[in-house]
């Protein structure tokens, strides 16, 4: 299963060479894995009910990004990202990266690091006219928007499990990791910037860029949908992803009502948006899902996990540890793998080791495009590739990691103020 692994991710990241479209070997890995799971099983039966317990946890991901990315192709064929693109006046690159870096750091923390990537690289659409040159913006957008996400529960899937798990807090998530997120940015987009010379080309304009009637309503409906999502799990208790299908559904049934009767803009209707979204992109994800679920069903990841509790005294070197490898591993497993490790009783809530999990494995997967869902989320939608990213981002991504990680270490030994109840174990 890791010779598996190992191969179909040689072939994700040489699709540039092989010339093999990376959707089709991350299918073939996802289900490889589980047909030598099933073989090597002998309980037949275990296997195939550990198989639809995961997918049905994937699917939740798949529904949410198909919601998501549904919300903006409709938002975006409105032009009502026109709001946004106009209010970002400056063409200067390095103001540009900086703005782009901030916005995303602050949207993801209210919504989630993956519908930021795809709202902020839509925008980027807008605002850039060469593709290669918009990838490292993209980047940016992936590392500020898993830095964002990290300091609040409800933008990253794992701050989010250790919220609903009990290991952290919201207050003192927010608190403790808020000023190390926001350095772990500031780190990397202070490397990334000084070689920006100049000023970017925006797009051509047309007249397919006037924003369409009723665009403004559609928009502020759009983003109304994106943002009721952490509303609608605190308020009903349940999935995000029904949150983000029922905005869905919202924006959709507006659309049908404002053009109505209206045969010259049906494609603007949410049943030819939904028809233009990347299909490819989400079969791709699912590719990669199904690969980690069928490594972590194995038992793979927790024996990763066990391993370095073994062979590593420091729990704070751990989640550093663990940041790293969520670079190549999906961090979900990894900890979901750490959070059985260690009982509530024996690392209390809102412990260094639980709130440096919570940093590392949001920012760590920001070293390889793959290994984060907003990096893969980027790779799909803009055809990332990825020797180009580990070129160009992933040293910036990873000072900003460590950055991150010895100031939350320098707040803990001076006992600040901001880490609250984390600032002893």
């Amino acid at each position: 299963m890791t010779t598996i692994f190992v191969l179909g991710y040689a072939g994700i990241i040489l699709e540039e060479l092989l010339d093999f479209h990376k959707t089709g070997v991350a299918l073939l890995m996802g289900v490889g894995i589980w047909v030598t799971l099933m073989t090597a099983s002998p309980d037949h039966a275990l296997v195939v009910s550990e198989l639809s317990e995961q997918v049905s946890s994937i699917s939740e991901i798949l529904f949410f990004l198909i919601g998501a990315s549904t919300i903006v192709e409709i938002v975006d064929a409105h032009q009502g990202f026109k709001i946004v693109t106009d209010a970002i006046r400056t063409n200067n690159r390095r103001v540009l990266l900086w703005a782009i870096g901030f916005i995303t750091f602050f949207m993801s923390s209210v919504l989630d690091n993956l519908t930021s990537t795809i709202v902020m690289v839509s925008l980027l659409r807008k605002l850039i006219d060469d593709p290669k040159e918009r990838w490292l913006y993209g980047a940016a957008v992936v590392i500020a928007a898993n830095a964002g996400g990290a300091w609040t529960p409800i933008g990253d899937v794992t701050t989010t499990m250790l919220w609903i798990g009990g290991q952290v807090t919201a207050a003192a998530t927010i608190k403790g990791l808020v000023i190390p997120s926001l350095v772990s940015l500031v780190v990397t987009l202070g490397i990334m910037s000084p070689p920006l010379r100049g000023d970017v080309v925006r797009p051509s304009t047309s007249g397919n860029d006037v924003m369409a009637p009723r665009g403004k309503l559609v928009f502020w409906t759009g983003l109304a949908a994106l943002l009721s999502v952490p509303v609608f799990k605190a308020v009903t208790g349940l999935p995000p992803y029904l949150g983000m299908l029922s905005g869905l559904g919202v924006v959709w049934l507006v659309t049908d009502v404002i053009h109505a009767g209206e045969e010259d803009r049906e494609e603007l209707r949410g049943s030819a948006a939904v028809s233009r979204i990347d299909t490819s992109g989400v079969l791709f994800f699912l590719g990669i899902l199904l690969a980690v679920a069928g490594l972590e069903s194995a038992g793979i990841l927790r024996e990763v996990a066990v391993y370095l509790d073994a062979h590593i005294a420091s729990r704070e070197i751990i989640a550093a540890v663990i940041g790293l490898v969520s670079a190549v591993v999906d961090n979900v497993p990894l900890v979901a793998a750490t959070m059985g490790m260690y009982s509530l009783d024996s690392v209390p809530p809102d412990s260094p080791l639980w709130q440096l999990i919570a940093f590392a494995a949001g920012t760590g997967g920001s070293m390889l495009i793959i290994g984060s869902a907003a990096g893969v989320a980027l790779m799909g939608l803009e055809k990332v590739d990825f020797f180009w990213y580990f070129k160009k981002a992933s040293l910036p991504a990873f000072a900003g990691f460590a950055a991150g990680i010895a100031t939350y270490a320098a707040m803990a030994t001076l006992h600040l103020p901001a880490l609250g109840t984390a600032a002893g174990m």
